[in-house]
Order: C-alpha cells, then sequence, then structure tokens
C-alpha cells in the first residue's frame, strides 16, 4: 500500500497530461499501478477521487483544460471520428500515421489532458494507429459528432467552444494541420530564355472534404493573421514566406 501523498501527486500529473511511464517514475511505482490509479481501482478519499466521479466539465461542470481541449478538437475535426458502443460508451479515436510517433503521444497528452478519468490506448492498423479514449461523455465535449461523414453533415461550433478557442487561437489550427495537414517544400520550374530555372518554398496544406471545417480552419488563421488561400475546393494553402513564418509559431513541426 502506497502513501496517500504519493497517489495525490500521481493523479495530479495524469490530470495535466503527464505519460504514465514518466508518472510511474516519478513517484517511484510501476506503469501498471499508475493506471490502476487513474482508473479508480483504488479508493482515493480526497479531493481528487470526487474530481474523477465528477466526469463531464458540460454536465457536472468540471474545470475543462481548455488549451488541450482546443488543439483535440483540431485532431478530431481534421482525421478523428467517435463511435458509440455498448452501455452508451463512446469512444473517440485520433487516426495518426506510424510515420509521426510524437504525435500519437501528443493526441494521448491531449485526451488524458481533457477526459482525466479515461485511460488512453493505442491500436495499430494498417498505415496508421488509432490512438482512443473511451468515456461516456466525449459526445458532450463534441457535439459535431452524429451519424455519418462529417463532410456529410453540418459541422458547426457551439458558443462555448468558440470561447475556448478564442481563448487559445494556435492550438486549434495545430491540432487541424497535425492530423489532416502538411509542411513541406514546394519546387517550381520556369521555363526562361537561358534555360529551366526552378524555384523552392515552404508552405502549408489543410486538405479535407468538409466544407465547414475549412472554413474553421480559414477563420481560426485570419485570427492569427495567417494569409491563406484555396489551392483546391478541398485544400487550403498558405505559402506567403511571412505567412509561413507567422504559422510556424503556432503549428511547428509534425513530430
Amino acid at each position: 500500500m502506497y502513501p496517500q501523498v504519493t497517489v495525490d501527486v500521481a493523479l495530479r500529473l495524469s490530470a495535466i497530461g503527464v505519460l504514465d511511464k514518466e508518472t510511474a517514475r516519478i513517484c517511484g511505482v510501476s506503469v501498471a499501478t499508475i493506471r490502476n490509479w487513474r482508473s479508480g481501482r483504488r479508493r482515493v478519499q480526497d479531493q481528487f477521487s470526487a474530481v474523477r466521479k465528477i466526469a463531464c466539465p458540460r454536465c457536472h461542470g468540471r474545470s475543462l483544460h481548455e488549451q488541450a481541449y482546443s488543439y483535440l478538437l483540431g485532431l478530431y475535426l481534421g482525421d478523428g471520428h467517435i463511435v458509440r458502443g455498448r452501455r452508451d460508451v463512446y469512444a473517440l479515436a485520433i487516426a495518426c500515421c506510424d510515420d509521426w510517433p510524437g504525435l500519437m503521444d501528443a493526441a494521448g497528452r491531449a485526451m488524458s489532458a481533457v477526459m482525466p478519468a479515461s485511460s488512453v490506448c493505442r491500436v495499430r492498423q494498417r498505415g496508421c494507429t488509432m490512438v482512443k479514449s473511451y468515456s461516456k461523455h466525449w459526445a458532450c465535449l463534441f457535439p459535431q459528432h452524429g451519424p455519418g461523414r462529417k463532410h456529410q453533415r453540418k459541422i458547426e461550433l457551439e458558443e462555448w467552444q468558440d470561447v475556448i478557442l478564442r481563448k487559445f487561437p494556435g492550438d486549434f489550427p495545430r491540432g487541424l494541420f497535425h492530423s489532416d495537414g502538411w509542411r513541406g517544400v514546394n519546387r517550381v520550374r520556369r521555363k526562361l530564355a537561358d534555360g529551366d530555372h526552378w524555384y523552392e518554398y515552404s508552405r502549408y496544406q489543410f486538405g479535407n472534404e468538409s466544407a465547414d471545417i475549412l472554413r474553421l480552419c480559414g477563420e481560426a488563421l485570419d485570427q492569427l493573421g495567417v494569409a491563406w488561400r484555396y489551392s483546391r475546393p478541398n485544400v487550403i494553402s498558405v505559402a506567403r514566406r511571412e505567412a509561413v513564418a507567422r504559422l510556424d509559431e503556432f503549428v511547428g513541426p509534425k513530430y
């Protein structure tokens, strides 16, 4: 039996998104023990046990990690989905390319910060890994969830979501570009009198089949002062040098 203070420290670390492995190292316990404490398999007689029982910020008024939520909302709208399972338990899943393991860590940390009482797991699939978390209240936090594909239904933010995104304007597009975007170098050939000339420049692209999600991405970029345009009907492009540099401040590398 570990001292209550050790349990309290572990739950605090988990609540702010520290990975189980790192929390176990700090507290001097096993990873399995940390998972047991997070899942509620130990009775905790302090304020953290009450917080864990109050699972939903929308239903019960629990405080929400708004910055992590802004990022997670971008991941979900970019390349995530929610599935309703048995006993009304919802699975939030974010598809992460296996070439970017750091993105899986970031998605897991965001899920843990937003829903500390729910564990996070990974499910390997061909070419990608699904980072998943289960809760009865994921649909409460993502009212954009509904039947069918996202581009086949209306996607609008509720007022409380819009307030959060305005408080943390850089995290939402960071989630969008991390999940369904790309940053790279574009090469253009120009035929001149003295032969072919090649020009290179960095750019961002965000592709999505939902016109509503593209609109939300554009509005977020406008708020950041990032110039953008549609390179195709379903692709937003950021290519001006100063615009790319500005977006780099918020999006950064894709792990």
